[in-house]
C-alpha cells in the first residue's frame, strides 16, 4: 500500500534556439512516456523470443492554454512546429530536482502540428500539442 500521495504540479518549460520559456503557468495537463524500441534477438536454439533495447522513444502531451503576442503560447509553439530540434523540460513538481522529483529533459523533440485557434463560446481557449522523438535524460541532482 502507497505510504505517500502526490499532489500533481508539473512544471514545463520549452527551449526553442536560445530561447527558454516555462510555460508551467499556462498548462494544466501533460503526459510523458519513455521508453525504447524493442528489438528481437531471438538466436537458435533459444525456446522464447528475446528483446534487447533499441533506440530510445519519446511521447509528450499537453493541454495549454492559449495567449496570442509575443513570447505567448501561440507564437511559442508556432516557432517550434516541424523543427525537431525542440527541448522540453518537465518534472512532477517544482524546479528543484530530487529523487522524488525527477526532471526529465527531452532533446530534438519533435512538434509536428498545433491548433492555433481553438474557441467555443463561454470556455477558456485551450491547444493540445503532441511530440514524439528525440532522446530522454533523467535528472534527479539539484542543479
Amino acid at each position: 500500500m502507497a505510504t505517500t500521495t502526490f499532489l500533481s504540479n508539473a512544471t514545463i518549460s520549452i527551449t526553442q534556439g536560445a530561447t527558454t520559456t516555462d510555460l508551467s503557468d499556462q498548462a494544466n495537463q501533460v503526459t510523458l512516456t519513455i521508453g525504447q524500441d524493442s528489438l528481437e534477438s531471438t538466436a537458435f536454439g533459444d525456446t522464447g523470443h528475446r528483446f534487447t533495447g533499441g533506440l530510445q522513444s519519446v511521447e509528450v502531451s499537453a493541454t495549454l492554454f492559449l495567449s496570442y503576442g509575443t513570447s505567448e503560447v501561440e507564437a511559442i509553439l508556432a516557432s517550434c512546429v516541424g523543427t525537431g530540434t525542440t527541448i522540453l523540460t518537465i518534472s512532477p513538481s517544482g524546479t528543484t530536482e530530487s529523487a522524488s522529483n525527477p526532471e526529465y529533459v527531452i532533446s530534438n523533440l519533435m512538434i509536428s502540428s498545433f491548433t492555433p485557434i481553438n474557441s467555443t463560446v463561454g470556455e477558456l481557449a485551450t491547444v493540445e500539442i503532441s511530440g514524439t522523438g528525440g532522446t530522454w535524460v533523467r535528472d534527479i541532482t539539484a542543479p
